[in-house]
């Protein structure tokens, strides 16, 4: 080798170092533009008003807009059908909840995989859901409205915002550790689904907390809640767990990107949102609606709904609810 070609070979060598951390100094440029934030739910609603409070105290964070997208219709999936076609660089994620995980299992048509074909960049918080009934119904508790259930198979009617729906599993996942027969009514809405149980179309809704007024206001009594803990709003009404029922059920929601996203880039977004989500406004919001904080990273939040999916797939399978 000349003295020329050993000069250049070194020189080369060199350079590698600068030219392995080039990528990171390009990482630590992120965001340098507004990030688009999917919602696939129509504007105005509660799940759109929590996540526009968080967009816009991510992009103080960030130092770039967080620009709110809503997508609504298609069962809540189409952020995640997004997704498929966006390019894996930050600038474009979507909520996530417990529909995006559901529908290709109800849907053959969607042929995404909610686990593999995702990026989980953050959950953020979930909701409560419990079992209601009329002031005047003779059950006192949930394991009176179970009791009678038992004795008297095929007689009660209840009702949810949809079949496959969070409400409807959790309640047919009671049902069928308990043995019960009933009737399930599916309802286009939780407010349709209260305004049947209040007219008396059904006998109790298995619901999220869109019965909060009503309870308060003793229109409806709240027998169990679903949730792990206690709702802040209810600290005497049990969850289904206290009573010795094995199921709990907080239907979380946060933050998903395409496939492939870069780690460093997932980090930035996690922290800011994570940091949003705990503002006194964001907070507020989470306790008028009745939601918990259940802040948990990327990977675990892929893990749990691994876990939950097939959980939920064995689950629809019994109720021959499961696309083919």
């Amino acid at each position: 080798m000349t003295r020329l070609t050993r000069r250049a070979a070194l020189a080369g060598t060199a350079l590698l170092p600068f030219a392995a951390a080039a990528p990171s100094r390009a990482q630590a440029k992120f965001p340098d533009k507004p990030i688009r934030l999917i919602i696939p739910w129509a504007a105005g609603g509660p799940a759109d008003a929590g996540f526009r409070i968080l967009a816009e105290s991510a992009a103080k964070k960030l130092g770039q807009p967080v620009i709110v997208d809503n997508k609504g219709g298609a069962a809540g999936v189409l952020g995640a059908l997004a997704l498929q076609d966006a390019r894996p660089d930050g600038y474009t994620i979507s909520q996530m909840h417990m529909s995006v995980l559901r529908q290709p299992m109800l849907n053959a048509s969607l042929k995404y995989d909610p686990i593999k074909d995702l990026t989980y960049i953050l959950q953020i918080t979930g909701f409560v859901m419990g079992v209601v009934v009329r002031p005047d119904a003779p059950w006192k508790t949930l394991p009176e409205l179970l009791a009678y259930a038992k004795a008297n198979p095929g007689k009660l009617n209840w009702g949810t915002l949809g079949a496959g729906s969070t409400q409807h599993l959790a309640m047919e996942s009671l049902g069928l550790q308990q043995g019960l027969t009933w009737t399930h009514a599916p309802y286009r809405g939780t407010s349709d689904t209260l305004r049947a149980l209040m007219g008396g179309e059904i006998d109790f809704a298995s619901e999220s907390s869109g019965w909060a007024p009503l309870v308060m206001a003793g229109k409806l009594r709240l027998l169990a809640v679903f949730t792990a803990n206690r709702a802040k709003r209810f600290p005497e009404v049990p969850t289904v767990q206290e009573l010795g029922l094995e199921i709990a059920v907080d239907s979380p929601g946060g933050l998903i990107g395409p496939k492939g996203m870069d780690p460093a880039v997932v980090k930035i977004l996690a922290d800011a949102f994570r940091e949003a989500a705990g503002e006194p406004k964001h907070l507020e919001f989470l306790d008028n609606m009745d939601q918990p904080l259940l802040l948990l990273d990327g990977p675990a939040y892929q893990a749990k709904m691994a876990k939950t999916m097939e959980q939920e797939r064995v689950l629809l399978k019994k109720l021959n609810l499961l696309a083919t």
